[in-house]
């Protein structure tokens, strides 16, 4: 039996991965943490659990913090669990270590099954997408348009500038969803995994400038 931890601040994720890893014999108690600090505080408790985790939606540095974080908690297993992440970053963390397996978001619930089962005994698992993206590399990957709208530029500043999912959308009078669709289309389109990334971006293009950034 193994406990888990749930890394994911998306209440329907977190409700959908609940349902799914009470179907699995051998599941331990279940820790949910919406943030970098709560993961980190969860895992000095249950330093062999399973991670689930979806990486974009946490404020890691780089995927060298997340690295770093596998090295200091060595037995736990990490399950990569998103709807976007690049292939440079992939290539990195799956060649890098075996501590780490990967299922997409739009994955069908059987192979997500198979994920959570594979894990649980200490099989890695990389799903099928994953596992062509990864074989096929760029020759059959299609370019991807860089081009921001007006809006995204303006969502892309205000994450930039350290404001929340929750309250561009308050400040905007959008619904949470509408703003993380764009949040993601963002970092589609930049190919950047986290907000370190994307404000990198954020500040070479101009859209931020270093006077409002250090404000």
């Amino acid at each position: 039996m193994r406990d888990y931890i749930i890394a994911d601040n998306q209440d329907i994720t977190k409700a959908g991965m609940l349902f799914m890893l009470s179907g699995i014999k051998g599941i331990g108690p279940i820790t949910e943490a919406e943030n970098k600090s709560e993961l980190i505080k969860a895992l000095k408790e249950k330093s062999e659990a399973v991670v689930i985790i979806d990486y974009t939606l946490f404020d890691f540095s780089g995927i060298e913090e997340l690295i770093i974080l596998k090295e200091r908690f060595p037995k736990v297993s990490w399950l990569l669990f998103s709807d976007d992440l690049s292939e440079d970053f992939l290539r990195r963390i799956l060649l890098g270590s075996l501590s780490f397996s990967v299922v997409m978001k739009d994955c069908s619930k059987e192979e997500i099954l198979t994920a959570l089962q594979c894990i649980l005994h200490h099989n890695r698992f990389i799903c099928n997408h994953v596992g062509n993206l990864l074989l096929n590399g760029k020759r059959n990957i299609t370019i991807q348009d860089h081009t921001l709208t007006n809006t995204e530029k303006e969502i892309l500043k205000e994450i930039a500038l350290g404001k929340t999912t929750k309250e561009i959308a308050s400040e905007r009078n959008l619904s949470f969803h509408t703003i993380n669709t764009h949040r993601k289309n963002i970092f589609r389109k930049l190919e950047v995994n986290n907000v370190h990334e994307a404000t990198k971006y954020a500040m070479r293009a101009g859209i931020v400038n270093l006077a409002e950034y250090y404000i």
